[in-house]
């Protein structure tokens, strides 16, 4: 019983899992960092949240899931089309 449990843990902490939770918490922080830069005059934020919502990305592709890929890939499209609406600087 002792051994299995061992074993589950060791996968659970397998790189993999931990690339894809680590691009997790980048997302969400990004994400929540981009909904404040979404009041006027903040818009400037997004040049600081974009790339870091990148890293976010680049670990969950290296990562064996999806969920944190996917999260990151909203974030940047969304500070995107913020920094496009207000053309760069608002």
């Amino acid at each position: 019983m002792n051994r299995n449990w061992l074993e589950g843990w060791h996968e659970a902490c397998d790189s993999g899992h931990m690339l894809n939770i680590a691009s997790l918490v980048i997302g969400v922080i990004a994400l929540v960092l981009a909904v404040f830069a979404f009041i006027p005059l903040l818009g400037w934020a997004n040049w600081v949240i974009v790339p870091f919502a990148v890293v976010g990305l680049a670990l969950g592709a290296m990562s064996d899931r999806t969920a944190g890929r996917n999260l990151n890939i909203v974030v940047i499209v969304i500070g995107i089309v913020r920094l496009m609406l207000g053309g760069g600087l608002i």
